[in-house]
């Protein structure tokens, strides 16, 4: 058997080196493959379509981390510990490959990077899942075909070499898409609000004449109600409620509440927690601060449950320690619950003492996690809830406020919520109006995505899985297929146009349930209960039959908009040597528009609804023979 002093671990990131090598001392030396080493190549194809057979070459730039990876574990027992994910599996393997060792025997994995869980790994050592790493190789090949087959034909069409198509990133930009025209289709409707303000505190009117008020209140009803000065308490009914507490966050939950809370984006977010699970330099030494954070599992392993106990009791008293919470159903379809949930390494570290050690955006997040995991393991919250009904003298008109007081605070000690304490009232009194708040209101249309909601919606529909939901709404956002304004995500112009041509020629590859299919069929890989050659075999199939008929029908770009010419005929859409433009069919004008300006394309036709709030989205200088070509500077100039 090797000696400590032989063993060499080779782990992703250099952070993460630090970190274990800190931790296991004299004996270990723990360097980084710095993600991946090898992957298809960047210039061609790389994959035999008869066979599927990937061709895998080093990454360009990774020469000199394999020579001293090969220098460092000559005469040495090596242990790959690569993240626990599917994409640390294949990065072992690759790593395996590169360095000549054998695939048994050398895998180790853990969900935090503490002494004990770190230890544990190498008690505990395995062969590399090649069911995992199948999973992979999979996706790796499909999004390659895809991508590599499809955006040529973009290329081709929009005259623009930065499009591309992607399987989840296509499917993504279809529920944005789609959003988009439920939001350009809305009228909105005309309503009464009626709000009577009674000491203080608004009672909303929710019944009329016996029915549920939902918008359709008659004028003669508001003009009786704008003559009430008083009200009848005719109803004060209470209940207890109990509030169980939130589940700990996994990678979704955490991108929401990390974009809702604190405004940050998705890649953001994950590069703060990729940091803070690796670890980083603080004045108390190199600290690991969260567990692994790409996870859709909400499990919690016996050794956190002991320590969050402990911390509890010790913090807050017994009462406050949660029972025995009941058994979640996996999601269907994920098979990743071996993962822990996102949680701290060390309760003891909390917010306050983070906060000193840590920047500003790395201890908010951290403090999520934190105050996240610790409420999840709490006591249910319990609060008195009182509703107060008011009504008109003859009452046929009821107006309703809700009250809630806390009686235990539960797991709301560190997650509080609002309390609303209800006022002085008995029934059958009588109350004097202060006003009647009468306002004609419109309804609204859906809300557009942020960054976070998005990442709720792919969850959902199963379209994307953890470690893909940042990379898929970065490529949006770097292709223009999207903008954020003010935090909201709006499809352009070109996302729609390509939308349109992959749904016209590439209808699987935008079908939402044709996608989140395929992520099962890929679980199921990673399960060992389908070959992955299977589902490449399967989908191609399809796919090419596709493809050919892309590549012999001409697509020819020409829609109608509502873009007026000068002339008073709407203009057209078409694409030229340049790239896309607007021509009037009439007079022959043109005018270049921008691909990533904002607009809706529906029904074959073009809608710019907000072109003239949003100044310069399109160019207003004429289009016309020889104005890209740069004009030669003359001394000579005209009197």
């Amino acid at each position: 058997m090797s000696r400590k002093k032989d063993t060499v671990i080779i782990v992703e990131s250099p952070a993460k080196a630090k970190t274990i090598e800190r931790i296991l001392g004299k004996g270990y030396k723990v360097i980084a493959s710095q993600g991946h080493v090898r992957d298809l190549p960047r210039k061609k194809f790389g994959v035999d379509l008869g066979d599927f057979n990937p061709e895998f070459v080093i990454i360009p730039g990774k020469e000199k981390v394999i020579e001293n990876l090969k220098e460092a574990v000559k005469g040495k027992k090596v242990l790959l510990a690569s993240d626990l994910d599917r994409e640390g599996e294949a990065i072992a393997w690759h790593v395996s490959e590169v360095l000549n060792i054998p695939k048994n025997g050398v895998r180790i994995t853990f969900s935090a990077i503490t002494p004990k869980t770190i230890q544990e790994a190498i008690k505990n050592v395995r062969d590399i899942d090649m069911n995992l790493v199948s999973s992979q190789f999979a996706r790796r090949i499909l999004d390659r075909i895809v991508g590599y087959l499809i955006s040529p034909l973009l290329w081709r069409i929009f005259r623009i070499n930065t499009l591309s198509a992607g399987r989840v990133q296509s499917a993504t930009l279809k529920i944005i898409c789609e959003r988009e025209k439920k939001i350009f289709d809305f009228v909105p409707k005309e309503y009464w609000r009626v709000v009577a303000n009674v000491l203080g505190v608004d009672f909303e009117l929710v019944r009329a004449h016996g029915k549920k008020v939902d918008k359709d209140l008659k004028d003669k009803d508001v003009e009786f109600l704008k003559g009430q000065k008083e009200l009848l308490v005719s109803e004060i009914s209470e209940k207890r409620t109990k509030k169980n507490p939130p589940d700990p966050l996994i990678t979704s939950t955490m991108q929401q509440l990390a974009a809702s809370q604190l405004g940050f984006s998705v890649k953001k977010t994950m590069m703060l927690a990729q940091q803070l699970y690796e670890g980083l330099d603080t004045k108390e030494g190199h600290i690991a601060f969260i567990t692994y954070h790409r996870t859709d599992s909400t499990r919690v392993s016996d050794e956190a449950k002991e320590m969050t106990a402990g911390y509890i009791r010790e913090v807050f008293g017994e009462k406050y320690l949660g029972g025995k919470t009941k058994k979640r159903k996996a999601k269907k379809g994920k098979v990743q619950d071996a993962h822990e949930a996102i949680r701290p390494v060390d309760l003891y570290m909390t917010p306050e003492r983070a906060e000193k050690l840590l920047d500003k955006d790395h201890a908010k997040l951290y403090k999520l996690v934190w105050e996240r995991f610790l409420a999840s393991q709490m006591a249910p919250s319990e609060r008195k809830e009182t509703k107060v009904v008011l009504s008109t003298e003859d009452g046929e008109y009821e107006f309703e406020a809700k009250f809630t007081e806390i009686i235990f605070d539960g797991f709301e000690r560190v997650l509080p919520r609002e309390e609303k304490k209800p006022i002085d009232l008995r029934e059958k009194q009588k109350v004097d109006v202060d006003n009647m708040k009468v306002s004609k209101e419109k309804t609204k249309p859906p809300d557009r995505f942020t960054e976070g909601s998005l990442v709720k919606e792919m969850e959902k529909l199963g379209i994307g899985r953890p470690s893909t939901y940042a990379p898929t709404i970065s490529t949006l956002l770097s292709r223009k297929y999207v903008v954020k304004k003010k935090g909201r995500l709006y499809p352009t112009l070109i996302g729609f146009l390509v939308l349109d041509y992959l749904e016209k020629n590439f209808p699987e590859i935008v079908d939402i349930s044709f996608t989140a299919k395929m992520e099962q069929q890929l679980d199921l890989v990673e399960k060992g209960e389908k070959e992955h050659l299977e589902v490449l075999r399967e989908f191609f199939k399809r796919f090419n039959e596709d493809l050919k008929k892309a590549k012999e029908t001409f697509y020819k770009i020409d829609y109608d908009t509502d873009f007026k010419c000068e002339c008073g005929s709407e203009m057209r859409l078409v694409t030229g040597k340049f790239g896309i433009y607007l021509k009037c069919p009439k007079c022959g004008k043109t005018r270049s528009v921008r691909p990533e300006y904002t607009a809706v394309l529906k029904d074959g036709r073009v809608y710019f609804p907000w072109r003239r709030e949003d100044e310069g989205n399109l160019d207003e200088k004429k289009r016309s023979k020889g104005t890209h070509k740069r004009k030669r500077y003359s001394k000579k100039r005209s009197a």
